[in-house]
């Protein structure tokens, strides 16, 4: 993993088991529901940051060799895309 990356994506992780603490916090004590589902959401656009970060390192590094690689592997890298692109749009 890309240095630079990794730290950041730790960073992100960090910050996004702060939020899932506040959450559970939030619904022990039973809050206001718009007020829970406004950090639900923000959790929901950390972890959009975080994979965003994910799939960058994986371009720079994985996807690059794979495609230096040609034939084969690079056909395996575009069908690895090509699942990331329908999972991620099948989210909801």
């Amino acid at each position: 993993m890309i240095e630079d990356i990794k730290k950041r994506a730790l960073h992100r992780t960090r910050i996004l088991a702060g939020q899932l603490r506040g959450l559970e916090k939030m619904i022990e004590s039973e809050d206001y529901c718009l007020d829970i589902l406004t950090q639900s959401l923000a959790i929901q656009k950390s972890l959009g940051s975080l994979n965003k970060l994910l799939v960058e390192n994986h371009l720079r590094t994985h996807v690059s060799e794979q495609f230096e690689a040609g034939g084969e592997e690079r056909e395996r890298a575009v069908e690895e895309l090509l699942r990331v692109f329908e999972l991620s749009n099948n989210r909801g």
